[in-house]
């Protein structure tokens, strides 16, 4: 397979910075009457002090129980009878709102972000702070504590980062730090990290970049700016591999048994990282992938394969394999296969690498041809690499990915020194 020539995406964008420090990124593109918002804010869950576990999610929730001029559960109402959609997510490194909707509506999106990013607080009661944390409370059983295999994140977190990183608790926090957030942590939390000087606001979709300037100038100009976030709590640097192979086995009521095997790479801003994420579709990406082809077609060991490399920007991400059995699996020998196929990745091919260079294009083309995922992109690569045009030469970044590359990564992350494996067995049936 031969290596494409060098092609950039063509996305045609501005950036402009309000006098609060507020980020502006326009794209514009008037192939259908349609425009994506996107907002996001520097902050996540490895901004979250300890004791205080969950509430970058929890404050996500009360960003929806309106504000200012907005009454609760009009938000919603107001985009959605304006044919628009609207969601937002919170992960480790920041929290992300977007709406998409017909582009004459885009005074009504730019509005309701603008007055709850400066007018949140004087809509905040007790109630809604007591209403949302039942919400996320009951979110956290259903997704972690009552699904099978639902701790995975939290269990392999405490394996792969200590107590003191910022990466060692979920998104989702602990019950015990949920019930006990107070209204002056929702009016703390958003004075320090929910201002303009700590936000990137995207636009993509049929607008005039000069017009659409104006509007959002006219909603957000007044917004005061805040200090500067303050430090990432607890200790960021830590060692880039864990020094050894750490093994927990969790017998627990799930239907089929399954390995996790993580391991410490290269930061999501660390050049290395696209070595990472390439060995990671080399290893289970797909039905070609080394996993799927060795472990479920000619072994049978298996019955699906899922490998991929979380893109954290703080200090350190991780790589994560899984394969789940089938009943009567032999957790011993899948172990044993997953982690030969780790150490089989000090011999890479170059059609592999080309192979999972096209899928993660293709992916990634995909993302950029839908405006909500282009905004987001533009957003993250402003928030992340302080250059939203960053995202026209990604593809050359990730072609230019030898398979020599992923080889001395391998060698430097995959091996038995830094492997955390969480095996989940399920419990014996009763007679």
């Amino acid at each position: 397979m031969g290596r494409k020539e060098s092609t950039r995406l063509s996305i045609e964008l501005e950036r402009h910075t309000l006098e609060n420090g507020l980020t502006v990124v326009l794209a514009p593109d008037s192939a259908v009457p349609v425009v994506a918002v996107n907002v996001w804010y520097g902050v996540g869950s490895k901004d979250e002090a300890p004791g205080k576990t969950g509430f970058a999610h929890l404050f996500e929730h009360m960003m929806f129980q309106g504000s200012a001029h907005v009454p609760k559960g009009k938000h919603f109402e107001l985009l959605e009878t304006a044919g628009g959609s609207m969601n937002a997510t919170t992960w480790f490194d920041r929290t992300n709102y977007f709406e998409t909707l017909p582009a004459h509506q885009l005074d009504l999106a730019l509005w309701l972000e603008a007055d709850r990013m400066g007018w949140l607080l004087p809509a905040m009661t007790q109630e809604k702070l007591d209403n949302q944390r039942d919400v996320v409370r009951n979110e956290r059983r259903q997704s972690y504590d009552n699904q099978p295999y639902g701790d995975w994140h939290e269990r392999v977190q405490a394996m792969l980062y200590p107590p003191e990183h910022p990466y060692h608790h979920t998104v989702i926090g602990s019950m015990e730090d949920l019930a006990l957030a107070a209204l002056e942590d929702v009016e703390s939390f958003s004075l320090t990290y929910y201002r303009p000087n700590n936000a990137v606001l995207t636009l993509a979709g049929d607008f005039e970049p000069a017009d659409a300037l104006s509007r959002v100038r006219r909603y957000f100009d007044e917004i005061p700016a805040g200090d500067p976030p303050p430090p990432i709590p607890g200790r960021i640097q830590i060692d880039p591999v864990l020094g050894r192979t750490i093994r927990e086995e969790v017998e627990d009521a799930v239907p089929l048994p399954r390995i996790y095997l993580a391991g410490r790479i290269p930061a999501f801003t660390d050049p290395d990282f696209y070595a990472a994420d390439v060995a990671a579709s080399v290893l289970g990406d797909g039905r070609a992938s080394r996993l799927y082809r060795r472990l479920v077609r000619e072994r049978r060991i298996a019955k699906d394969v899922t490998a991929f490399a979380a893109p954290l920007a703080t200090g350190t991400s991780f790589l994560i394999i899984w394969a789940t059995g089938h009943p009567g699996t032999d957790l011993e020998s899948l172990g044993r296969a997953l982690e030969e196929e780790m150490d089989a990745m000090s011999e890479v091919g170059q059609p592999e690498v080309e192979r999972a260079v096209a899928r993660t294009e293709t992916r990634l083309l995909r993302q950029v041809e839908r405006l909500a995922s282009r905004a987001d992109l533009l957003s993250m690569n402003q928030m992340v690499f302080g250059d939203a045009a960053r995202l026209n030469t990604e593809i050359d970044r990730l072609r230019a990915v030898q398979a020599r590359q992923v080889e001395r990564f391998a060698g430097k992350r995959l091996g038995q020194d830094n492997r955390a494996i969480l095996t989940y067995v399920p419990t014996p049936v009763e007679p």
